[in-house]
Parts: C-alpha cells; structure tokens; sequence
C-alpha cells in the first residue's frame, strides 16, 4: 500500500506527461484517496493553464474589442460588434465542437507559406489538442464576454470625469491612459471578476469536447472520470474536483479583490463598488 507521500511523489506531476510521473495510473484495487487527490490535482493544473492563460490574452483582445465596438468608426464598431455578438450568442459547447472539426479539416502537414528566399511550414497538427485548440475557443469566448463589459464600462464612464479631462488640456492618449482607462477597469471589474470565475468553471467542458487528451494528459474531471469507472464509485472522485474549484474560486476572489482594492484606493470607503458573486447558468 503507497503512503500519501509517495502517491503525490509519483502522481503529482503525471498530468504532465508519463515522463513526469509514473507510467501507469493506478487500477482497481490499487487505487487508494491519496491517488485520487494528487492526480486530480495534477489535472488541475491544465485547467488553471486553460484559464489563466486564456483570461490574460483575453483581456488586452477584449479591451480593444470594446473600444471598436464604442467607435464611431463604422469598420470598427461593426467587426467588434459582429464578433462580441456570435461568440455571445452561439453555446461555448458548440463553439468547442466546431473548432475541433474545423481544426481537423486543416492540412496535417501544415500551411508551406513563400516568402520568395524562403519556405516557412506552419504547423496545425498542435490545434487538434486540448492545450492549443481548446485554449484558442476559450480565448476567443471570454474575449467576447469580456470586451461586453468593458464597454458596458465605458458607456457609464461619468461625462464629469471626461469634461475633466478636457479642462485640463488631455486628448488622445494622455486622456485614455489617465482617465478612460482606469475608470473604465474600476467599474468593470466586479463583473468582470464573474467572469473570471465562470471561465475557470467552463474549463472542465474541455473534457466533453472534441479535443482528445493526449497521452492520458488530460484535466481534473478527466481523472475523476477515470477514477470514477475504476472503483464504480463517482462519490469520491467527483466531489474531488468540486473541492479543488471552490478553492480555486476563493482564490480568484481573493486575487481580483485585491486589484479592486487597488483600483478603488482614491475612493471614499463607502463610494467603492463591490464584488458580488454571480453564477451563471447558462453561458
């Protein structure tokens, strides 16, 4: 029988790779709670990878998603409009299958692009797995969610504070780092901290979609799965996976609240907005 230490020491990192850890997961009888709980973490860490990363390029996409749909630019406001509009209206589980068959479609052995003194292969073989394909939908759909608040933040930017702006002799971009800007993150970012939440959340939908996990290098709720068909008991695995995102949750309130701490500092006490948790149901 393996002591906790050793089922962490040999599973930990196996979500990695078979190099990282043990080559073979643990069978039947040979599974114990410390497996359960070092591999579904080892899991997790592709689901935190999906959602930071996808959240960070997300964000700087979205903040220029929102200032082309706030435009009054027509060939802005329209592209940003159109594509805030179809990842919003389409189903995050649709936009996962759709990719995958899209991706599948794409030559294997990549796009041969002349650049007249040199070929250069771009490979798309990478976009079929779940740590490139699903990470470029989650991307693109939290960008989409994203840019609808920050310009939802933007339309209620107080007129005052832009009059301000102009007494002062700002224009440009002196007037949107200084004013525009900042404001425009304050009063977003209780509702875009939901978001965050919900993309986190979302990350588990990459086991249910098209993007296979390679070499048994899949997420949480792929380990859960698995541990759930070895001992034919889903009440241990699953509620596993649902401790460790609440975890993650507190986590993510914590992290946002403190930049909307850092946002709010000029703020009287009782002038600062507050975070308030909101789930959503449906996406």
């Amino acid at each position: 029988m393996r002591t906790c230490w050793e089922s962490f020491e040999g599973y930990f990192l196996r979500a990695l790779g078979r190099e990282f850890g043990q080559p073979l997961l643990p069978r039947g009888l040979d599974i114990t709670l410390c497996d359960q709980f070092a591999l579904i973490a080892s899991g997790l860490m592709w689901n935190v990878y999906l959602a930071v990363v996808s959240l960070v390029a997300g964000f700087f996409l979205a903040t220029a998603l929102a200032l082309g749909k706030f435009s009054e630019r027509a060939v802005l406001q329209r592209p940003a409009a159109a594509f805030i509009f179809l990842f919003r209206g389409s189903p995050l589980f649709i936009q996962f299958f759709f990719a995958y068959e899209a991706f599948v479609l794409l030559p294997r052995a990549g796009f041969v692009i002349n650049l007249f003194f040199v070929e250069i292969t771009a490979e798309t073989r990478w976009l079929t797995r779940a740590w490139a394909g699903a990470l470029v939908v989650l991307w693109l759909n939290t960008s989409a969610y994203t840019a609808e608040i920050f310009y939802g933040a933007l339309r209620a930017i107080p007129r005052g504070d832009l009059e301000a702006a102009d007494a002062y002799g700002m224009s440009g971009w002196a007037r949107f780092r200084r004013i525009v800007w900042p404001t425009m993150l304050r009063l977003a970012w209780p509702s875009y901290t939901n978001e965050a939440i919900f993309l986190t959340h979302a990350t588990t939908l990459v086991f249910f979609s098209g993007f296979p996990a390679w070499q048994q290098s899949g997420d949480a709720l792929y380990y859960a799965r698995y541990f759930a068909d070895q001992t034919f008991n889903p009440f241990i695995s699953y509620p596993i996976v649902a401790v460790y995102f609440i975890g993650l949750t507190l986590a993510i309130i914590w992290l946002f609240g403190a930049a909307n701490r850092r946002l709010n500092r000029h703020l009287p006490q009782e002038a600062r907005s507050r975070f308030r948790f909101r789930p959503q149901y449906i996406r």
